[in-house]
């Protein structure tokens, strides 16, 4: 089982991540919707896509661009799409 944490909160948790470039991405129904907040920030990996962002929030503190997704990779990067990964201080383990 491998959690997402942060704030002192788990926000997210599941047997089926797929690890890309170190990063577990998570199904997004693993993921606690409710600590979840669209970003407009996006960036370009030139074998991934476009990358989105989410703003993640625990209490009254909101990590931004915490969390992030490919919604329509390229087809190398096929199996990460629409999935979530994590960084900025979020624990994955």
């Amino acid at each position: 089982m491998v959690q997402a944490r942060w704030n002192g909160a788990v926000i997210a948790d599941s047997e089926d991540t797929v690890v890309v470039e170190g990063n577990h991405y998570f199904p997004r129904d693993a993921v606690d919707p409710a600590v979840l907040s669209d970003s407009m920030t996006t960036s370009l990996c030139p074998w991934k896509g476009i990358a989105h962002y989410h703003h993640v929030a625990v209490g009254e503190q909101v990590n931004q661009d915490a969390a992030w997704y490919y919604p329509d990779p390229k087809d190398a990067a096929a199996a990460i799409k629409d999935r979530i990964a994590f960084w900025k201080g979020v624990e994955v383990g």
